[in-house]
Parts: C-alpha cells; sequence; structure tokens
C-alpha cells in the first residue's frame, strides 16, 4: 500500500511530462522506474508500444533488427518500409542514418496519430552501441509530437541530454520528481577556480586567468564536447572530431588532443575507465551550460521566487551563439538548441514586463528577440501587435515593410495571420 501511494503522484507526473518532451529518460537511481513502465503498460488509458532489448543489441543492426521482430507483434504492418530498404543500408545502417530514420519515420506514422508512448525497456544493454545511442538521440529530434519515447534502464545514456532539454525535447525524470540539478550527478560549483563558458565564443578560466594557449583549437574544443554529456567512447569522440581518418590515425590524434588539454589547463580533466571518458569527478568546476538548462528547468516546470530574475538570468548567460565562430555539426546542434531556449527567455521576460505595465521594456526585449534569430515570424507578430496595442502603427506599418523585404529576399513567405494583421493596421 505504501507503494502505491508514492507510485500514483509519479505516474500522474510521468503522464504531465510526456505532453512536454518527446524523450523522458527515467533515472537509473530512480526507485519506481521499472514499476511505471509497468504502469504505463497496464493502463487501459494509456497507449503503448514496448520493446526489451537483448543481450545481443549491442550494434544498430541488432537493436533494428529485435525492434522491427517486436513491434511488428503489436502493429501488424510495422517494420514493412524498413524491410523494403537496399541489402546495403541494411547491412550497415549506421553509414546509412538518414535514410534509415526516414524510413523509420514512415512506420511510426503508420502507428497512427493518437498518443502513445514507445518504450525502449532495459536500455543500458545499448551501452557500447554508440550507433544505437546516435539513433536515438537523432530519432527523438524527428518524432511526432503525439509520441513520447521513454528509456529505462541501470545507467544514463550517452546523449547530449543538456541541449536535449534547451531544446524541450528531453527529461529525466527520478520517481515522482523531475530531475532539475546535478543532471549528470556532478555539482556545478559556481566557485570553482575552473569556469567553462561556452554560450558564446566558449571562453576557459582557471583561477579567474582566460586560458589562451591551446595549441590549436581541437583541445579546447574537446573539453566543451566532453562537458557536454554524461560521458562518451574514444570513438565517439573520434567519429565526431577526425571522422575522415582511419580509426588508428583518429586514435593517435586523439592523445595528442588530450594531451595538448591536459597541459592547456595543467590538470588532468578527463577520466577514463577503460571504456568511457568523463570530466574527473574529483574536479572543481563551473560549466554555464549546466547552469542555462537548469534556470531553464526551473523557470519551466516550477514556481521560482521571482520568475522575472530567473528568466533574466538565463538570458544573461547567453553570451552569444554556442561556441561562437565554430561550425561543427554538433556544434550547430547544440546551438540550435539553446538559441531557442534563450529566444522563449526573452518572450517570457517580455510577457511579464507588460503584466507589470511596462510595455516599453517588453518592446525592447522582442527587439533583442529579433536580433537574435530574425528567421522567427511568430516573434515579430508579437511585435507588431504590441506596437498596435500602444497605438503606435507607424512604427508598426515600418516593422511589417522591412519583415516583407527580408521574407521575400530569403524566399519566405509570410503567414496568413502577419498578413491580416497589416491589413488591419492599414485600414
Amino acid at each position: 500500500m505504501r507503494i502505491q501511494e508514492h507510485i500514483a503522484p509519479a505516474y500522474e507526473n510521468l503522464l504531465r511530462l510526456a505532453r512536454q518532451a518527446k524523450l523522458i529518460q527515467f533515472h537509473p537511481l530512480s526507485r519506481y522506474r521499472s514499476l511505471l513502465v509497468a504502469r504505463l503498460l497496464g493502463d487501459p488509458q494509456v497507449r503503448t508500444h514496448y520493446y526489451a532489448l537483448d543481450i545481443d543489441d549491442i550494434n544498430l543492426f541488432n537493436f533494428l533488427t529485435g525492434l522491427m521482430n517486436s513491434l511488428s507483434k503489436q502493429h501488424a504492418t510495422f517494420g514493412r518500409h524498413l524491410n523494403m530498404l537496399p541489402p546495403t543500408v541494411l547491412d550497415d545502417p549506421y553509414a546509412h542514418l538518414d535514410t534509415l530514420l526516414g524510413a523509420f519515420l514512415k512506420e511510426i506514422d503508420e502507428i497512427g496519430s493518437a498518443e502513445y508512448f514507445l518504450i525502449f525497456d532495459e536500455f543500458d544493454r545499448a551501452d557500447p552501441a554508440d550507433d544505437v545511442h546516435r539513433f536515438v538521440e537523432r530519432l527523438s529530434y524527428l518524432m511526432p509530437n503525439h509520441c513520447t519515447i521513454v528509456l529505462n534502464g541501470r545507467t544514463l545514456p550517452r546523449l547530449p541530454w543538456l541541449s536535449l532539454i534547451a531544446k524541450g525535447h528531453g527529461l529525466i525524470v527520478k520517481d515522482e520528481r523531475l530531475v532539475t540539478e546535478d543532471i549528470y550527478g556532478v555539482r556545478n560549483d559556481k566557485n570553482a577556480s575552473l569556469k567553462v563558458l561556452s554560450i558564446g565564443p566558449g571562453y576557459v578560466f582557471r583561477d579567474d586567468y582566460l586560458v589562451d594557449s591551446w595549441e590549436g583549437h581541437l583541445p579546447r574544443l574537446l573539453l566543451f564536447y566532453v562537458m557536454d554529456r554524461p560521458e562518451a567512447t574514444r570513438n565517439q569522440i573520434c567519429e565526431t572530431f577526425w571522422p575522415d581518418l582511419e580509426l588508428d590515425q583518429a586514435v593517435n590524434v586523439f592523445h595528442v588532443t588530450k594531451r595538448r588539454l591536459h597541459k592547456a589547463l595543467g590538470i588532468d580533466i578527463l577520466s577514463h575507465d577503460g571504456t568511457y571518458y568523463r570530466i574527473a569527478t574529483d574536479i572543481s568546476f563551473y560549466f554555464d551550460a549546466f547552469d542555462f538548462v537548469e534556470t531553464l528547468l526551473k523557470c519551466r516546470h516550477g514556481q521560482p521566487e521571482d520568475e522575472l530574475a530567473q528568466w533574466q538570468r538565463i538570458d544573461k548567460l547567453c553570451r552569444g551563439p554556442f561556441l561562437q565562430g565554430h561550425h561543427d555539426a554538433w556544434i550547430e546542434e547544440r546551438r540550435e538548441a539553446y538559441s531557442l531556449a534563450h529566444i522563449e527567455s526573452l518572450l517570457r521576460i517580455a510577457d511579464l514586463w507588460s503584466e507589470r505595465g511596462n510595455d516599453e521594456l517588453a518592446l525592447l526585449t522582442l527587439g533583442k528577440a529579433i536580433d537574435s534569430d530574425y528567421s522567427l515570424e511568430m516573434v515579430h507578430l508579437r511585435l507588431l501587435r504590441l506596437y498596435v496595442k500602444l497605438g503606435r502603427r507607424a512604427e508598426a506599418v515600418a516593422h511589417y515593410r522591412d519583415l516583407e523585404k527580408w521574407a521575400k529576399a530569403n524566399k519566405s513567405p509570410l503567414s496568413d495571420a502577419t498578413k491580416q494583421l497589416f491589413s488591419d493596421i492599414t485600414a
């Protein structure tokens, strides 16, 4: 009876959070994670599709084979698009990941448009499988909103949880609560001598002095990469940084890069347990991305005492695009996530200023959001409406004309809502 008293609120919380994320991870230390999976499967009001990974699911081919066999028993047509792929794709699925994901999404579409959970149980069996982790990561970006992937296992998957959370795609749940701090099990120390600032040009400080002797940009980027996720394999690192090199060559370059990182910081920041690299647990540090995401979670899901101050803190942490000046694929993915979260903070700040009767500061904040990403039409629409509210129609017309020119130059037609608002302004 006592367990049921705890399970009920944990389950209700899970159902609520599932409407806000595409990927939910049960924290490995959660006492109720397996019970919550059982509750999902036994709830007649909830639609689920379930796959428990096998001990052989140590690569993407085996994982997909087992998944197709299992889901075809739950949905008769599942697998037909995947089975129609050329043998070259199925023989080496990771080399054809985009093609594979396209076929998988067709399978998902045929399951239907009603809300459901796709549960990957015992996911820790895929711990050695870098390709499975990458597949699930990419899949979480592409899944339709009515489907929530649930991961359950004894370890935290090697996914970039910080950017997944920032983008609103991922959440980590521990029993009846959402994990909002110490996300990777390490505490972010604001008073640490080592400070790593990634949201902006990318600065590293040691004892308040800027570390600027890296012997190339790769040691510095390696530090940001390893801090970005709970842990990483050597192969993951080599594939990310040196995809065009043979593995043995990439490994040699990696070890050189790691030594240069050690030299630049004066400490051996990376620990290795024989399989995974991670930030050494005995080294105290401050990482701005942790601060950003933890504050964001509290603003989205908590009730901070001074909501405006907390959203402003998120804005202040954004010193520019993530690792500004670099254009590696993994950096671009993170950059998009943090940019979207930053825009979210600015829109909320604008709303709070308006609620407090200060529409002028709301205008300035919306202008800052537009400067951050001019392509977001919904921000322009909110700015135009605020101009109308303040009776500043001439400025609204001028702003619309600028937006119209931009849309034409970028071949990005404006929405009917924006055009209708302009018609109303000029009527």
